[in-house]
């Protein structure tokens, strides 16, 4: 059978059931007899065990399979949990994750796992309790008992009793499946292939739609009407592989009728039959068509690209029907404005993801880092479904990781040391996101050691990152804020800001280049806070088109708190620099036309100056332009690899008549 069809299927559904068996492990850690847990492992790893069989990687199977067989041993209380276990299933599952990446780079997925293997059999073999291990098939075999039929409707009791009155058998039968099966779906699939030549299935327990997914152990149950004897029907269904037994009993009405009276009659019996009903209605919903798709990213980005060029020609036509002030046409641009501003709004829904696609890999990494440091960490996440765009989500995952390492190297200190300070022995990191107008915010707290503000004052001044008379005038916000500054380096291992700023200017440049920010804030011996600002998207951006002599530039509304028009006399003057009394804050000038270099033709003698009042984090700064053009949506395209280092611009768009504007990074001008 060729596979490669399903290759893509394969890769993505394998990275999840290995994203479940990441995070269920670390649960398990923490409630090692919670059967929900341990089931849920057990589904994943079976799950990825027949994937694998099926798409020939034996590797993976036989390492899954091994795998599948410890949770099994969990589940029936034959292998005990412990730290040193959930450490060799980590790592088993790293080989498996190892396996799949290789084979999405285009590999063949093998690999040597001999040694790991030999450490799963060590513990299967469960050399504590060699007894229970020898015992399991004994206490697994009666689970095709359990498996019965606990529910007919009124109408298959009516075709059950019509079939015994025209003279045919009915049979509950259970078929239970062998523990090395490598594909249950596909055994049953057979199995009724068979049963449906010998006569009818009326009901299946669990539902066919459950039985189609592998939602289940190893047995199912159903009900037969058929004219065959039961050794014929044994018979015919022991001729399919893997099938350990097979349970045949004549099926009675009456007496399940019977039965079922009499669990109404009794209390107790009444909540526990509502349970096959909540269950039932469960497996319902699962075995309803599925309402979502698999979509390829780049057939997304083809569709982002075609929909921004259509922005730009819905600008074009916008400026072409307010130029020719015709009314009919302006009608249907404001209609073909609405409906395209609809699609945007679709369009950019699609290509959102939840935040968990990277917050999920930080457990682990928490986990390790915490045992090799010999610290006690608790990381709580909030937030995780919080969505954001897939281009910002596949650039926000390593600088979380470097804010995330400080934080456990050097915010969070040793349980002696906590308990030293009064604290509780087990530190806290809090990773947290939520939307907020158009941003998405990110914060990271822990209760940690905090920063010395006067020690990074020290070391950024002995580093020259800044002079004597800037560090009279810097906020505390400031000062903590130099940590991220390019060259700041302590090297003092004694100090307690050992280590912090290593990566945190990559941190910084990585955030800003996203249209972000990022700020800090702490107190000394009770934490800190990373906060981080993202924009929901980077591809379609609301602006504020300014005019410079005959150029138009672009300004993010996202940054800009104000537009004002004042008058000259208010313009002050400290520290050699231009600044604005505005509300009360002191904010400094930047004149646009010197930091650009536009020639200044059209010198005006106005008494008046327009100012953009622009935020990053708690600075602001006030641009002066010649005038507002006012407030339109473009398409942010890129100045390419040649214009990379182009001060203060983060890029360009074509107007709607035809014109090119320059997108104002005002993150860069803020200072």
């Amino acid at each position: 059978m060729d596979t490669t069809q399903y290759l893509d299927v394969f890769i993505d559904e394998s990275s999840e059931h290995l994203e479940v068996l990441y995070k269920k492990l670390l649960d398990l850690e923490k409630k090692p007899t919670e059967k929900v847990i341990i089931d849920e492992i057990f589904r994943a790893a079976h799950t990825l065990k027949g994937m694998s069989a099926t798409m020939g990687y034996q590797d993976i199977a036989n390492l899954t399979h091994k795998l599948e067989n410890i949770f099994d041993g969990i589940r029936y209380d034959q292998i005990v949990v412990n730290a040193e276990m959930i450490d060799t299933l980590f790592e088993s599952v790293d080989h498996l994750n190892a396996m799949v990446e290789e084979i999405a780079n285009g590999g063949d997925g093998k690999r040597d796992v001999r040694s790991i293997t030999a450490k799963l059999e060590d513990i299967e073999s469960g050399e504590d309790s060699p007894k229970e291990i020898v015992d399991k098939k004994s206490v697994q075999e009666p689970r095709g008992s359990l498996q019965t039929i606990e529910q007919l409707d009124d109408f298959e009791l009516s075709i059950l009793n019509e079939s015994v009155e025209r003279g045919f058998s009915n049979y509950e039968i259970t078929v239970a499946l062998r523990e090395d099966c490598l594909l249950k779906g596909a055994r049953v699939f057979m199995v009724f292939e068979v049963l449906e030549k010998l006569g009818e299935v009326i009901r299946s327990e669990p539902s066919v739609s459950e039985l189609e997914e592998e939602n289940f152990d190893f047995s199912f149950s159903l009900i037969l009407v058929s004219e065959s004897s039961q050794s014929e029907i044994e018979e015919k269904i022991l001729k399919v592989s893997e099938i350990d037994h097979v349970s045949i009993n004549h099926f009675s009405v009456d007496a399940f009728k019977e039965e079922m009276k009499k669990e109404e009659l009794t209390p107790e019996k009444e909540q526990e039959s509502k349970k096959p009903n909540k269950e039932k209605q469960v497996s319902n919903s699962n075995g309803s068509p599925s309402k979502t798709i698999r979509v390829n990213i780049d057939r997304l980005d083809v569709l982002m690209n075609l929909f921004e060029e259509l922005v730009i020609d819905r600008g074009r036509l916008e400026q072409i029907a307010d130029d020719l002030k015709h009314q009919d046409l302006q009608e249907t641009v404001e209609r073909m404005s609405r409906v395209s501003g609809d699609l945007q709004n679709i369009i950019l829904t699609m290509r959102m993801v939840p935040i968990d696609h990277v917050f999920s890999r930080f457990p682990r990494m928490i986990r390790n880092l915490a045992r090799d440091l010999q610290k006690n960490i608790e990381l709580e996440i909030i937030g995780a479904d919080t969505e954001l765009d897939r281009t910002v989500i596949d650039e926000i995952g390593d600088p979380l990781v470097h804010l995330l390492r400080n934080a456990i190297d050097h915010g969070i200190e040793s349980p002696e040391e906590r308990v030293k300070k009064g604290k509780p022995e087990q530190g806290t990191i809090k990773l947290e996101a939520y939307h907020s107008g158009n941003h998405v915010f990110i914060e990271i707290r822990d209760d940690g050691a905090g920063i010395n503000k006067d020690k990074v004052l020290a070391k950024a001044l002995d580093n020259g990152i800044i002079s004597e008379t800037e560090s009279e005038t810097l906020t505390d916000q400031q000062i903590y804020e130099l940590i991220m500054a390019s060259g700041f380096s302590t090297a003092d291992q004694i100090s307690d800001i050992s280590g912090r700023g290593v990566g945190l200017d990559v941190v910084k440049n990585t955030i800003e280049s996203l249209g972000g920010n990022i700020s800090i804030n702490s107190n000394v011996n009770e934490g800190s806070v990373f906060s981080i600002q993202l924009p929901l998207t980077l591809s379609i951006i609301s602006v504020l088109l300014v005019e410079l002599e005959n150029e138009k530039y672009a300004i993010p509304l996202s940054s800009i708190i104000e537009t004002s028009i004042i008058h000259k006399d208010q313009i002050l003057s400290a520290h050699n620099k231009s600044v604005i009394d505005f509300r009360g804050k002191v904010v400094p000038l930047a004149y646009l036309k010197d930091i650009f270099a536009v020639s200044n033709k059209n010198d005006s003698s106005s008494d008046y100056v327009s100012v953009v009042i622009v935020k990053k984090g708690n600075k602001l700064a006030g641009l002066v332009v010649d005038s507002f053009i006012g407030q339109q949506e473009v398409v942010l395209k890129s100045l390419g690899n040649y214009l990379t280092n182009a001060f203060a611009i983060s890029g360009a768009t074509i107007l709607g008549d035809g014109e090119v504007s320059l997108i104002i990074d005002s993150n860069a001008l803020v200072k």
